[in-house]
């Protein structure tokens, strides 16, 4: 079996940073996703850019990142509107708790959350990053459970070291390849 993507090429791809460690990871995936053809509109709240510098991606995806909804948009479209219409795909690499549990209660109050609220429509992967213990919580659970009956879908999180510290524990955001696979298989139903 061939392991490169085969369908992202010219996809659009709504790409969600949230502030978890992991936010390293998402840069690599931001790349791989680049480079496999697609078109990757990054969005991130600002405990992300304490992370990882927006420039970063900027300079893998070749497009502008997007860290608030105040920004005067030069084509005068309200952009968090406009990017979840262009998105074909949504997903959010690394997804905290706080990001999992605003995207199950419909809270939009910074551009990642107003943006993925108004792309509710659109076929979203949620990768979760977090401590072990904030994961196995029952509140971040129904969060989940929640997010899965509405059709988001999931990958991850994986068993391994967290930045805590804290080995062979379930809570490490799955690797940026394991992300792309999921995400040309949802392409690939795009274009079926």
């Amino acid at each position: 079996m061939n392991s490169c993507p085969q369908n992202l090429g010219g996809v659009q791809i709504l790409l969600g940073v949230c502030g978890g460690i992991a936010a390293y990871k998402a840069a690599d995936l931001a790349s791989k996703l680049t480079g496999a053809g697609a078109r990757v509109y990054t969005v991130m709240t600002e405990n992300a850019t304490k992370l990882i510098a927006p420039k970063t991606f900027e300079a893998v995806t070749g497009q502008p990142v997007f860290l608030t909804m105040w920004t005067r948009p030069e084509d005068f479209k309200i952009k968090h509107v406009d990017l979840a219409q262009t998105a074909q795909i949504a997903v959010v690499a690394p997804a905290t708790a706080n990001i999992i549990a605003k995207l199950a209660m419909g809270i939009a109050d910074d551009v990642l959350t107003t943006t993925f609220c108004a792309a509710w429509k659109k076929p979203t992967l949620i990768v979760p990053a977090m401590n072990d213990q904030m994961w196995e919580n029952p509140v971040v659970a129904r969060n989940v459970k929640t997010l899965k009956d509405l059709g988001y879908e999931f990958l991850g999180p994986e068993t391994g070291r967290l930045a805590c510290g804290t080995e062979s524990v379930v809570g490490r955001m799955s690797e940026p390849a394991d992300v792309l696979k999921t995400l040309d298989s949802m392409a690939a139903k795009l274009k079926a």
